[in-house]
């Protein structure tokens, strides 16, 4: 038995299936530049299956909080001419290492500390890690300064 080959490319219904997102999406991922098609002689939209790899971190860049704009600086930086390599992804997502090491850490900060908060009622000030006596942090500047401020700030 034979296998048929597979198509280089995928019609705009097959990417949304494959991508898990609605064909709307693909429009405005496409309006805003962070994906491509092209069109069949048919007028028929079309996708290269390499663009799946840019749909799959945009959703997932998106689910942690990185902005459209910032998604794109890191797509930008990717070749369209040829296929994308190892080397270029990890050069292409490097200027987000500091910034996702800091919301994991912040996320951890919220798990480990939210607890410390549901039915406390603030009756141990003493031991409250949020404590913030005469609201010292608020000359620091506005929110959650225990989880979203400097080192010194959250300690």
């Amino acid at each position: 038995m034979s296998s048929l080959p597979v198509p280089s490319d995928l019609s705009i219904g097959q990417m949304a299936a494959r991508a898990g997102v609605p064909v709307s999406t693909l429009h405005f991922y496409e309006a805003e530049g962070l994906i491509r098609s092209w069109r069949n002689p048919a007028n028929h939209r079309r996708y290269d299956r390499r663009e799946l790899r840019r749909v799959a971190i945009i959703k997932v860049a998106q689910a942690v909080g990185v902005s459209l704009s910032e998604i794109r600086e890191v797509l930008d930086r990717l070749p369209r001419d040829r296929a994308v390599s190892a080397r270029d992804w990890a050069e292409a997502a490097a200027p987000w290492r500091a910034m996702l090491d800091e919301r994991i850490a912040l996320m951890m900060r919220l798990r480990d500390q939210m607890g410390h908060c549901i039915g406390c009622g603030c009756l141990s000030l003493d031991s409250c890690p949020l404590y913030n006596a005469q609201d010292r942090l608020g000359r620091s500047g506005p929110g959650p300064r225990r989880w979203t401020g400097t080192a010194g700030e959250r300690a």
